[in-house]
This record gives C-alpha cells, sequence and structure tokens, in this order.
C-alpha cells in the first residue's frame, strides 16, 4: 500500500455531505459508471485513496469496507447510446445524478470530482478538482464506481473475448483498437470512441 497524505473526511462538518466520482470516461466500450456515498461521521480509514492510486487488489478489498460503513450508498452508470447522445462529460453527470438520486439519505450537501457538474434538486455542491485524493466521499465513490465497473467489464468479456476487456475493462489499449479493427464493434462501444482523444479534452 503506497503510502499518502491522510484525506479530510469532508468538507463541512456537521452536515450530511455525499461524495460523487465516475468511472469509465476514457473508455471506447462499456458504460460510465458513477457513485455517491454519505460516509458516516467520524468514519476513517487510512488506506482509502484515489483509486487510480489503488491496485485492484485493494480497491477490491476496500469496497465492502467502504458499503459496509458508509451511510447510505448508490451506484449507477449511463449507456453507450446515453454517452454518444450527451458526450462523456454529461453522460458522467448524468449518473452522478441517478446515483445521487437513489441514495437513501438526502443529502445537505454534495461533494463533486472534478470542476463541473449540473445541480441536483437544489441542494449545494462543490466541485474539487482531484476530490478523489482529498476527501474520504469521494475517494470511497471512486472506489465503488470503478469497482462496480470493471466488474461489469469483467462480465462482459466471457460474451465479447477477442476485445480483452477482462485486463482493459474497455479502455483503448493497443490490443483493444486492434480488435476492433480486425472485428469491429460491438453493441457495447461507443460509436462515438474515434472521437475519445478529443473527449478527453473536456474540461473536468
Amino acid at each position: 500500500m503506497k503510502q499518502h497524505k491522510p484525506l479530510e473526511s469532508c468538507l463541512h462538518p456537521g452536515c450530511i455531505e455525499a461524495g460523487c466520482d465516475e468511472a469509465g470516461r476514457g473508455c471506447l466500450a462499456g458504460p460510465v459508471f458513477a457513485a455517491a456515498v454519505v460516509l458516516k461521521p467520524g468514519f476513517r480509514c487510512e488506506e482509502l485513496n484515489d483509486s487510480k492510486q489503488l491496485s485492484e487488489r485493494e480497491r477490491n478489498r476496500l469496497r465492502p469496507i467502504i458499503e459496509q460503513s458508509a451511510m447510505c450508498y448508490a451506484v449507477e452508470m449511463c449507456t453507450p447510446d446515453e454517452i454518444d447522445e450527451l458526450n462523456i462529460l454529461w453522460a458522467s453527470v448524468k449518473a452522478m445524478h441517478k446515483a445521487l438520486s437513489r441514495l437513501t439519505v438526502t443529502p445537505e450537501h454534495i461533494l463533486i470530482d472534478g470542476n463541473r457538474f449540473h445541480p441536483f434538486q437544489q441542494i449545494p455542491h462543490t466541485c474539487v478538482i482531484k476530490g478523489d485524493g482529498k476527501y474520504l466521499s469521494i475517494a470511497a465513490a471512486s472506489v465503488l464506481a470503478k469497482t462496480y465497473r470493471d466488474e461489469y467489464m469483467q462480465n462482459l468479456h466471457n460474451q465479447f473475448p477477442v476485445y480483452g476487456w477482462m485486463h482493459n475493462k474497455g479502455y483503448p489499449t493497443r490490443a483493444h483498437r486492434e480488435a476492433i479493427k480486425q472485428h469491429g464493434i460491438t453493441i457495447h462501444h461507443r460509436q462515438t470512441f474515434h472521437l475519445i482523444e478529443k473527449q478527453l479534452k473536456f474540461e473536468w
């Protein structure tokens, strides 16, 4: 486990605060997943960090800890069709809205990883660039979004093994791009996959 600076428990102490993050923005295939997490007051977990800084094994170990320790959480997704219709940025925001709407406790404030968001039900929100490495609730959301999405892509791999989704999870590896050239795309590919370089330039 890499050593890292302990994350802040919340932005507004004494407030019911939900952290939100997404996984799968830069992929060629599969949905974008988002999670919303409300942690219990006093929750601490020294190992918890931005999911990208954790190994797959570490993320999978932390997932049940987050689920059992959270006041409430929800994980949702937007399909490739929704991504093609909205673009990846706003599909990510829509997935966050879906997750927030499923929380069993209404948050009084929302922490968003990134710098773009549409207001949700008039609840105040704060966008935090690289927030998954600063606040526990966003880090928790990043771990849930990532592990749920990875699991989803691993299950799809069984239907479409030639694309290597078990390993690349839909990201644009050389092997994945070569498989697309050789076999074409599936219903799980984003039709705008050739624009992925442009999509990754969205401010977030």
